[in-house]
């Protein structure tokens, strides 16, 4: 058994590592206005999260096999280290396309931490505070919404925007600390046959159907043979590695799991829960500096209310899995978050702060039990040579729906906003439109000190076409949310066991 003090410290560096790790989504969250507003490229604003989050979930499964097949902490000290070199290139960017490849780098990391840090977390917890701690640990991804929002809009505020990256070194070096020296793993793992072509091809599959989607209607029409010719790629490299995955005899991702029914709904609420939340952030904090005139720190205390309620459903969920059924937890909660992204429809130019708020706690607590609570359902029955696999593809499918949802509604989003400003402005977006401002940047309305300089019956229209496009945008997210809220219905009625599941690894100890 691993004694208690080694236990502390192992246990505070996994979520000092999610905390790093899922913080990054945050803390980038408040400060994207200002980091536009500075690096310019208003039409690419969406890869700076979207980049991080492609490569991290393209990576999640491929660790999570790998971690199975040769051990934990090697791929988990792996991507600390890579995560660390992503924060510092990230920091020195100087346009918005070398940031998006930095943040890609970063993703890689952040691959290999989520999953990994889970999966410990389950070999050496004692399998009665599993859930417990299972509800820490998705707490972690609450507090890091609440630290990432305000402390990025601090550094953006009152140092420069390249902090908000470079606070992950010494955070990430406590972390790589705790866990090379403390963490002794002595599971014996079987040494098997990587499958390559499966991981190249899932990773190929994912880049081809994000480029289709991003560059689609931009820089080429939809039917251009560009875009098709990615979606057809995408078509037939997803093909591909569902061909290969069912016949390689130690698959990434193994599609025999999807058969037991709590485990595919779990994924089916992660995948769609995660587009939902993913929208109401990215959203809410670009509608108070656009909007409302706020600050990137203004932004960041709009979220904090939702961030709150999500901690609160997160260590909830957790403390409630030895009470109810894991349906009966997720039932209730998703109701929440439909009713939210609901409401954040009813958005106007004129909304007050305080109805922000209102709505931002009821998206945090429809969402908060999905991080702890799924975590626990998706291993439920998985012995402990399948925790891996299990975790990562549940956390790759979160993944997956935040990454299409930011892609998919940030297309809607650009162009609402784009068409609603032709309808005022006409088709010229120049500066001679008036005051010369340049309409071909809207990152402007972003930046208060600009923001100034905008004639004030301009100004009313611009903030109108960006109110009726985060609104429209809004609208589109209360599918996936309530997607979620039917997959929640048809789960299966299992409750949390704590005497379930294979202790190999404790025995051991």
């Amino acid at each position: 058994m691993v004694k208690s003090n080694k236990l502390g410290v192992i246990l505070a560096g996994l979520l000092l590592a999610i905390l790093m790790a899922s913080m990054d989504n945050t803390i980038v969250a408040t400060a994207i206005g200002t980091i536009v507003g500075d690096l310019g490229g208003f039409d690419k604003l969406m890869w700076v999260t979207s980049a991080y989050m492609v490569a991290e979930m393209a990576g999640m499964p491929i660790f999570g096999k790998l971690s199975d097949m040769y051990g934990r902490k090697r791929f988990f000290i792996f991507g600390i280290i890579v995560f660390m070199i992503g924060s510092a290139l990230c920091g020195t960017a100087d346009s918005i396309i070398q940031l998006s490849i930095y943040r890609a780098i970063q993703g890689i990391g952040g691959g290999a931490l989520m999953p990994i840090a889970f999966t410990i977390m389950f070999d050496v917890v004692p399998a009665d505070k599993r859930g417990k701690v299972g509800g820490l640990f998705g707490a972690v991804f609450g507090l890091s919404s609440i630290f990432g929002p305000l402390l990025g809009a601090y550094l953006t505020d009152y140092i420069h925007w390249s902090w908000i990256f470079y606070i992950n070194l010494p955070l990430g070096l406590i972390a790589f600390v705790m866990i090379a020296f403390f963490y002794k793993e002595s599971v014996e793992h079987s040494k098997q046959k990587i499958d390559y072509f499966g991981a190249f091809t899932l990773v190929a599959s994912i880049v081809c159907l994000m480029f289709a989607l991003e560059l689609g209607g931009k820089e080429y029409t939809w039917n251009s043979s560009m875009i098709v010719g990615l979606f057809t790629a995408f078509a037939v490299l997803m093909t591909a590695f569902v061909f290969i995955e069912r016949r390689v005899a130690e698959p990434i991702i193994t599609f025999s799991m999807f058969k037991n029914r709590l485990y595919s709904t779990s994924n089916l609420m992660a995948i769609f829960s995660g587009a939902a939340f993913i929208t109401a952030s990215i959203y809410i904090p670009i509608y108070i500096q656009g909007v409302l005139g706020g600050s990137a720190t203004n932004s960041g205390l709009v979220l904090l209310p939702m961030m709150l309620g999500s901690v609160v459903t997160a260590a909830g969920g957790g403390a409630m899995l030895t009470k109810l059924r894991y349906r009966s937890i997720m039932l209730p909660t998703l109701a929440l978050l439909v009713i939210g992204i609901a409401l954040l429809t009813t958005l106007t130019t004129d909304s007050s702060r305080f109805m922000v708020t209102i709505f931002m706690i009821l998206v945090g607590l429809g969402i908060g039990s999905s991080f702890s609570v799924l975590s626990n359902a998706a291993i439920h029955g998985f012995t402990a040579r399948q925790r891996g696999s299990a975790s990562s593809t549940l956390n790759f499918n979160r993944e997956l729906g935040m990454t299409l949802g930011i892609t998919v509604f940030g297309i809607i989003q650009s162009h609402v906003f784009a068409t609603k400003l032709v309808s005022f402005f006409g088709n010229s977006n120049s500066s001679e439109q008036g005051g010369g401002v340049d309409l071909s940047d809207p990152s402007l309305v972003l930046k208060p000190d600009t923001r100034a300089d905008i004639p004030a019956p301009m100004l009313d229209q611009i903030t109108e076409a960006l109110t009726s496009s985060i609104v429209h945008t809004f609208a589109w997210a209360i599918i996936p949310a309530i997607i979620a809220l039917l997959a929640a219905w048809f789960m299966s009625k299992e409750k949390f066991d704590p005497a379930s599941g294979s202790d190999e690894y404790l025995a051991s100890h």
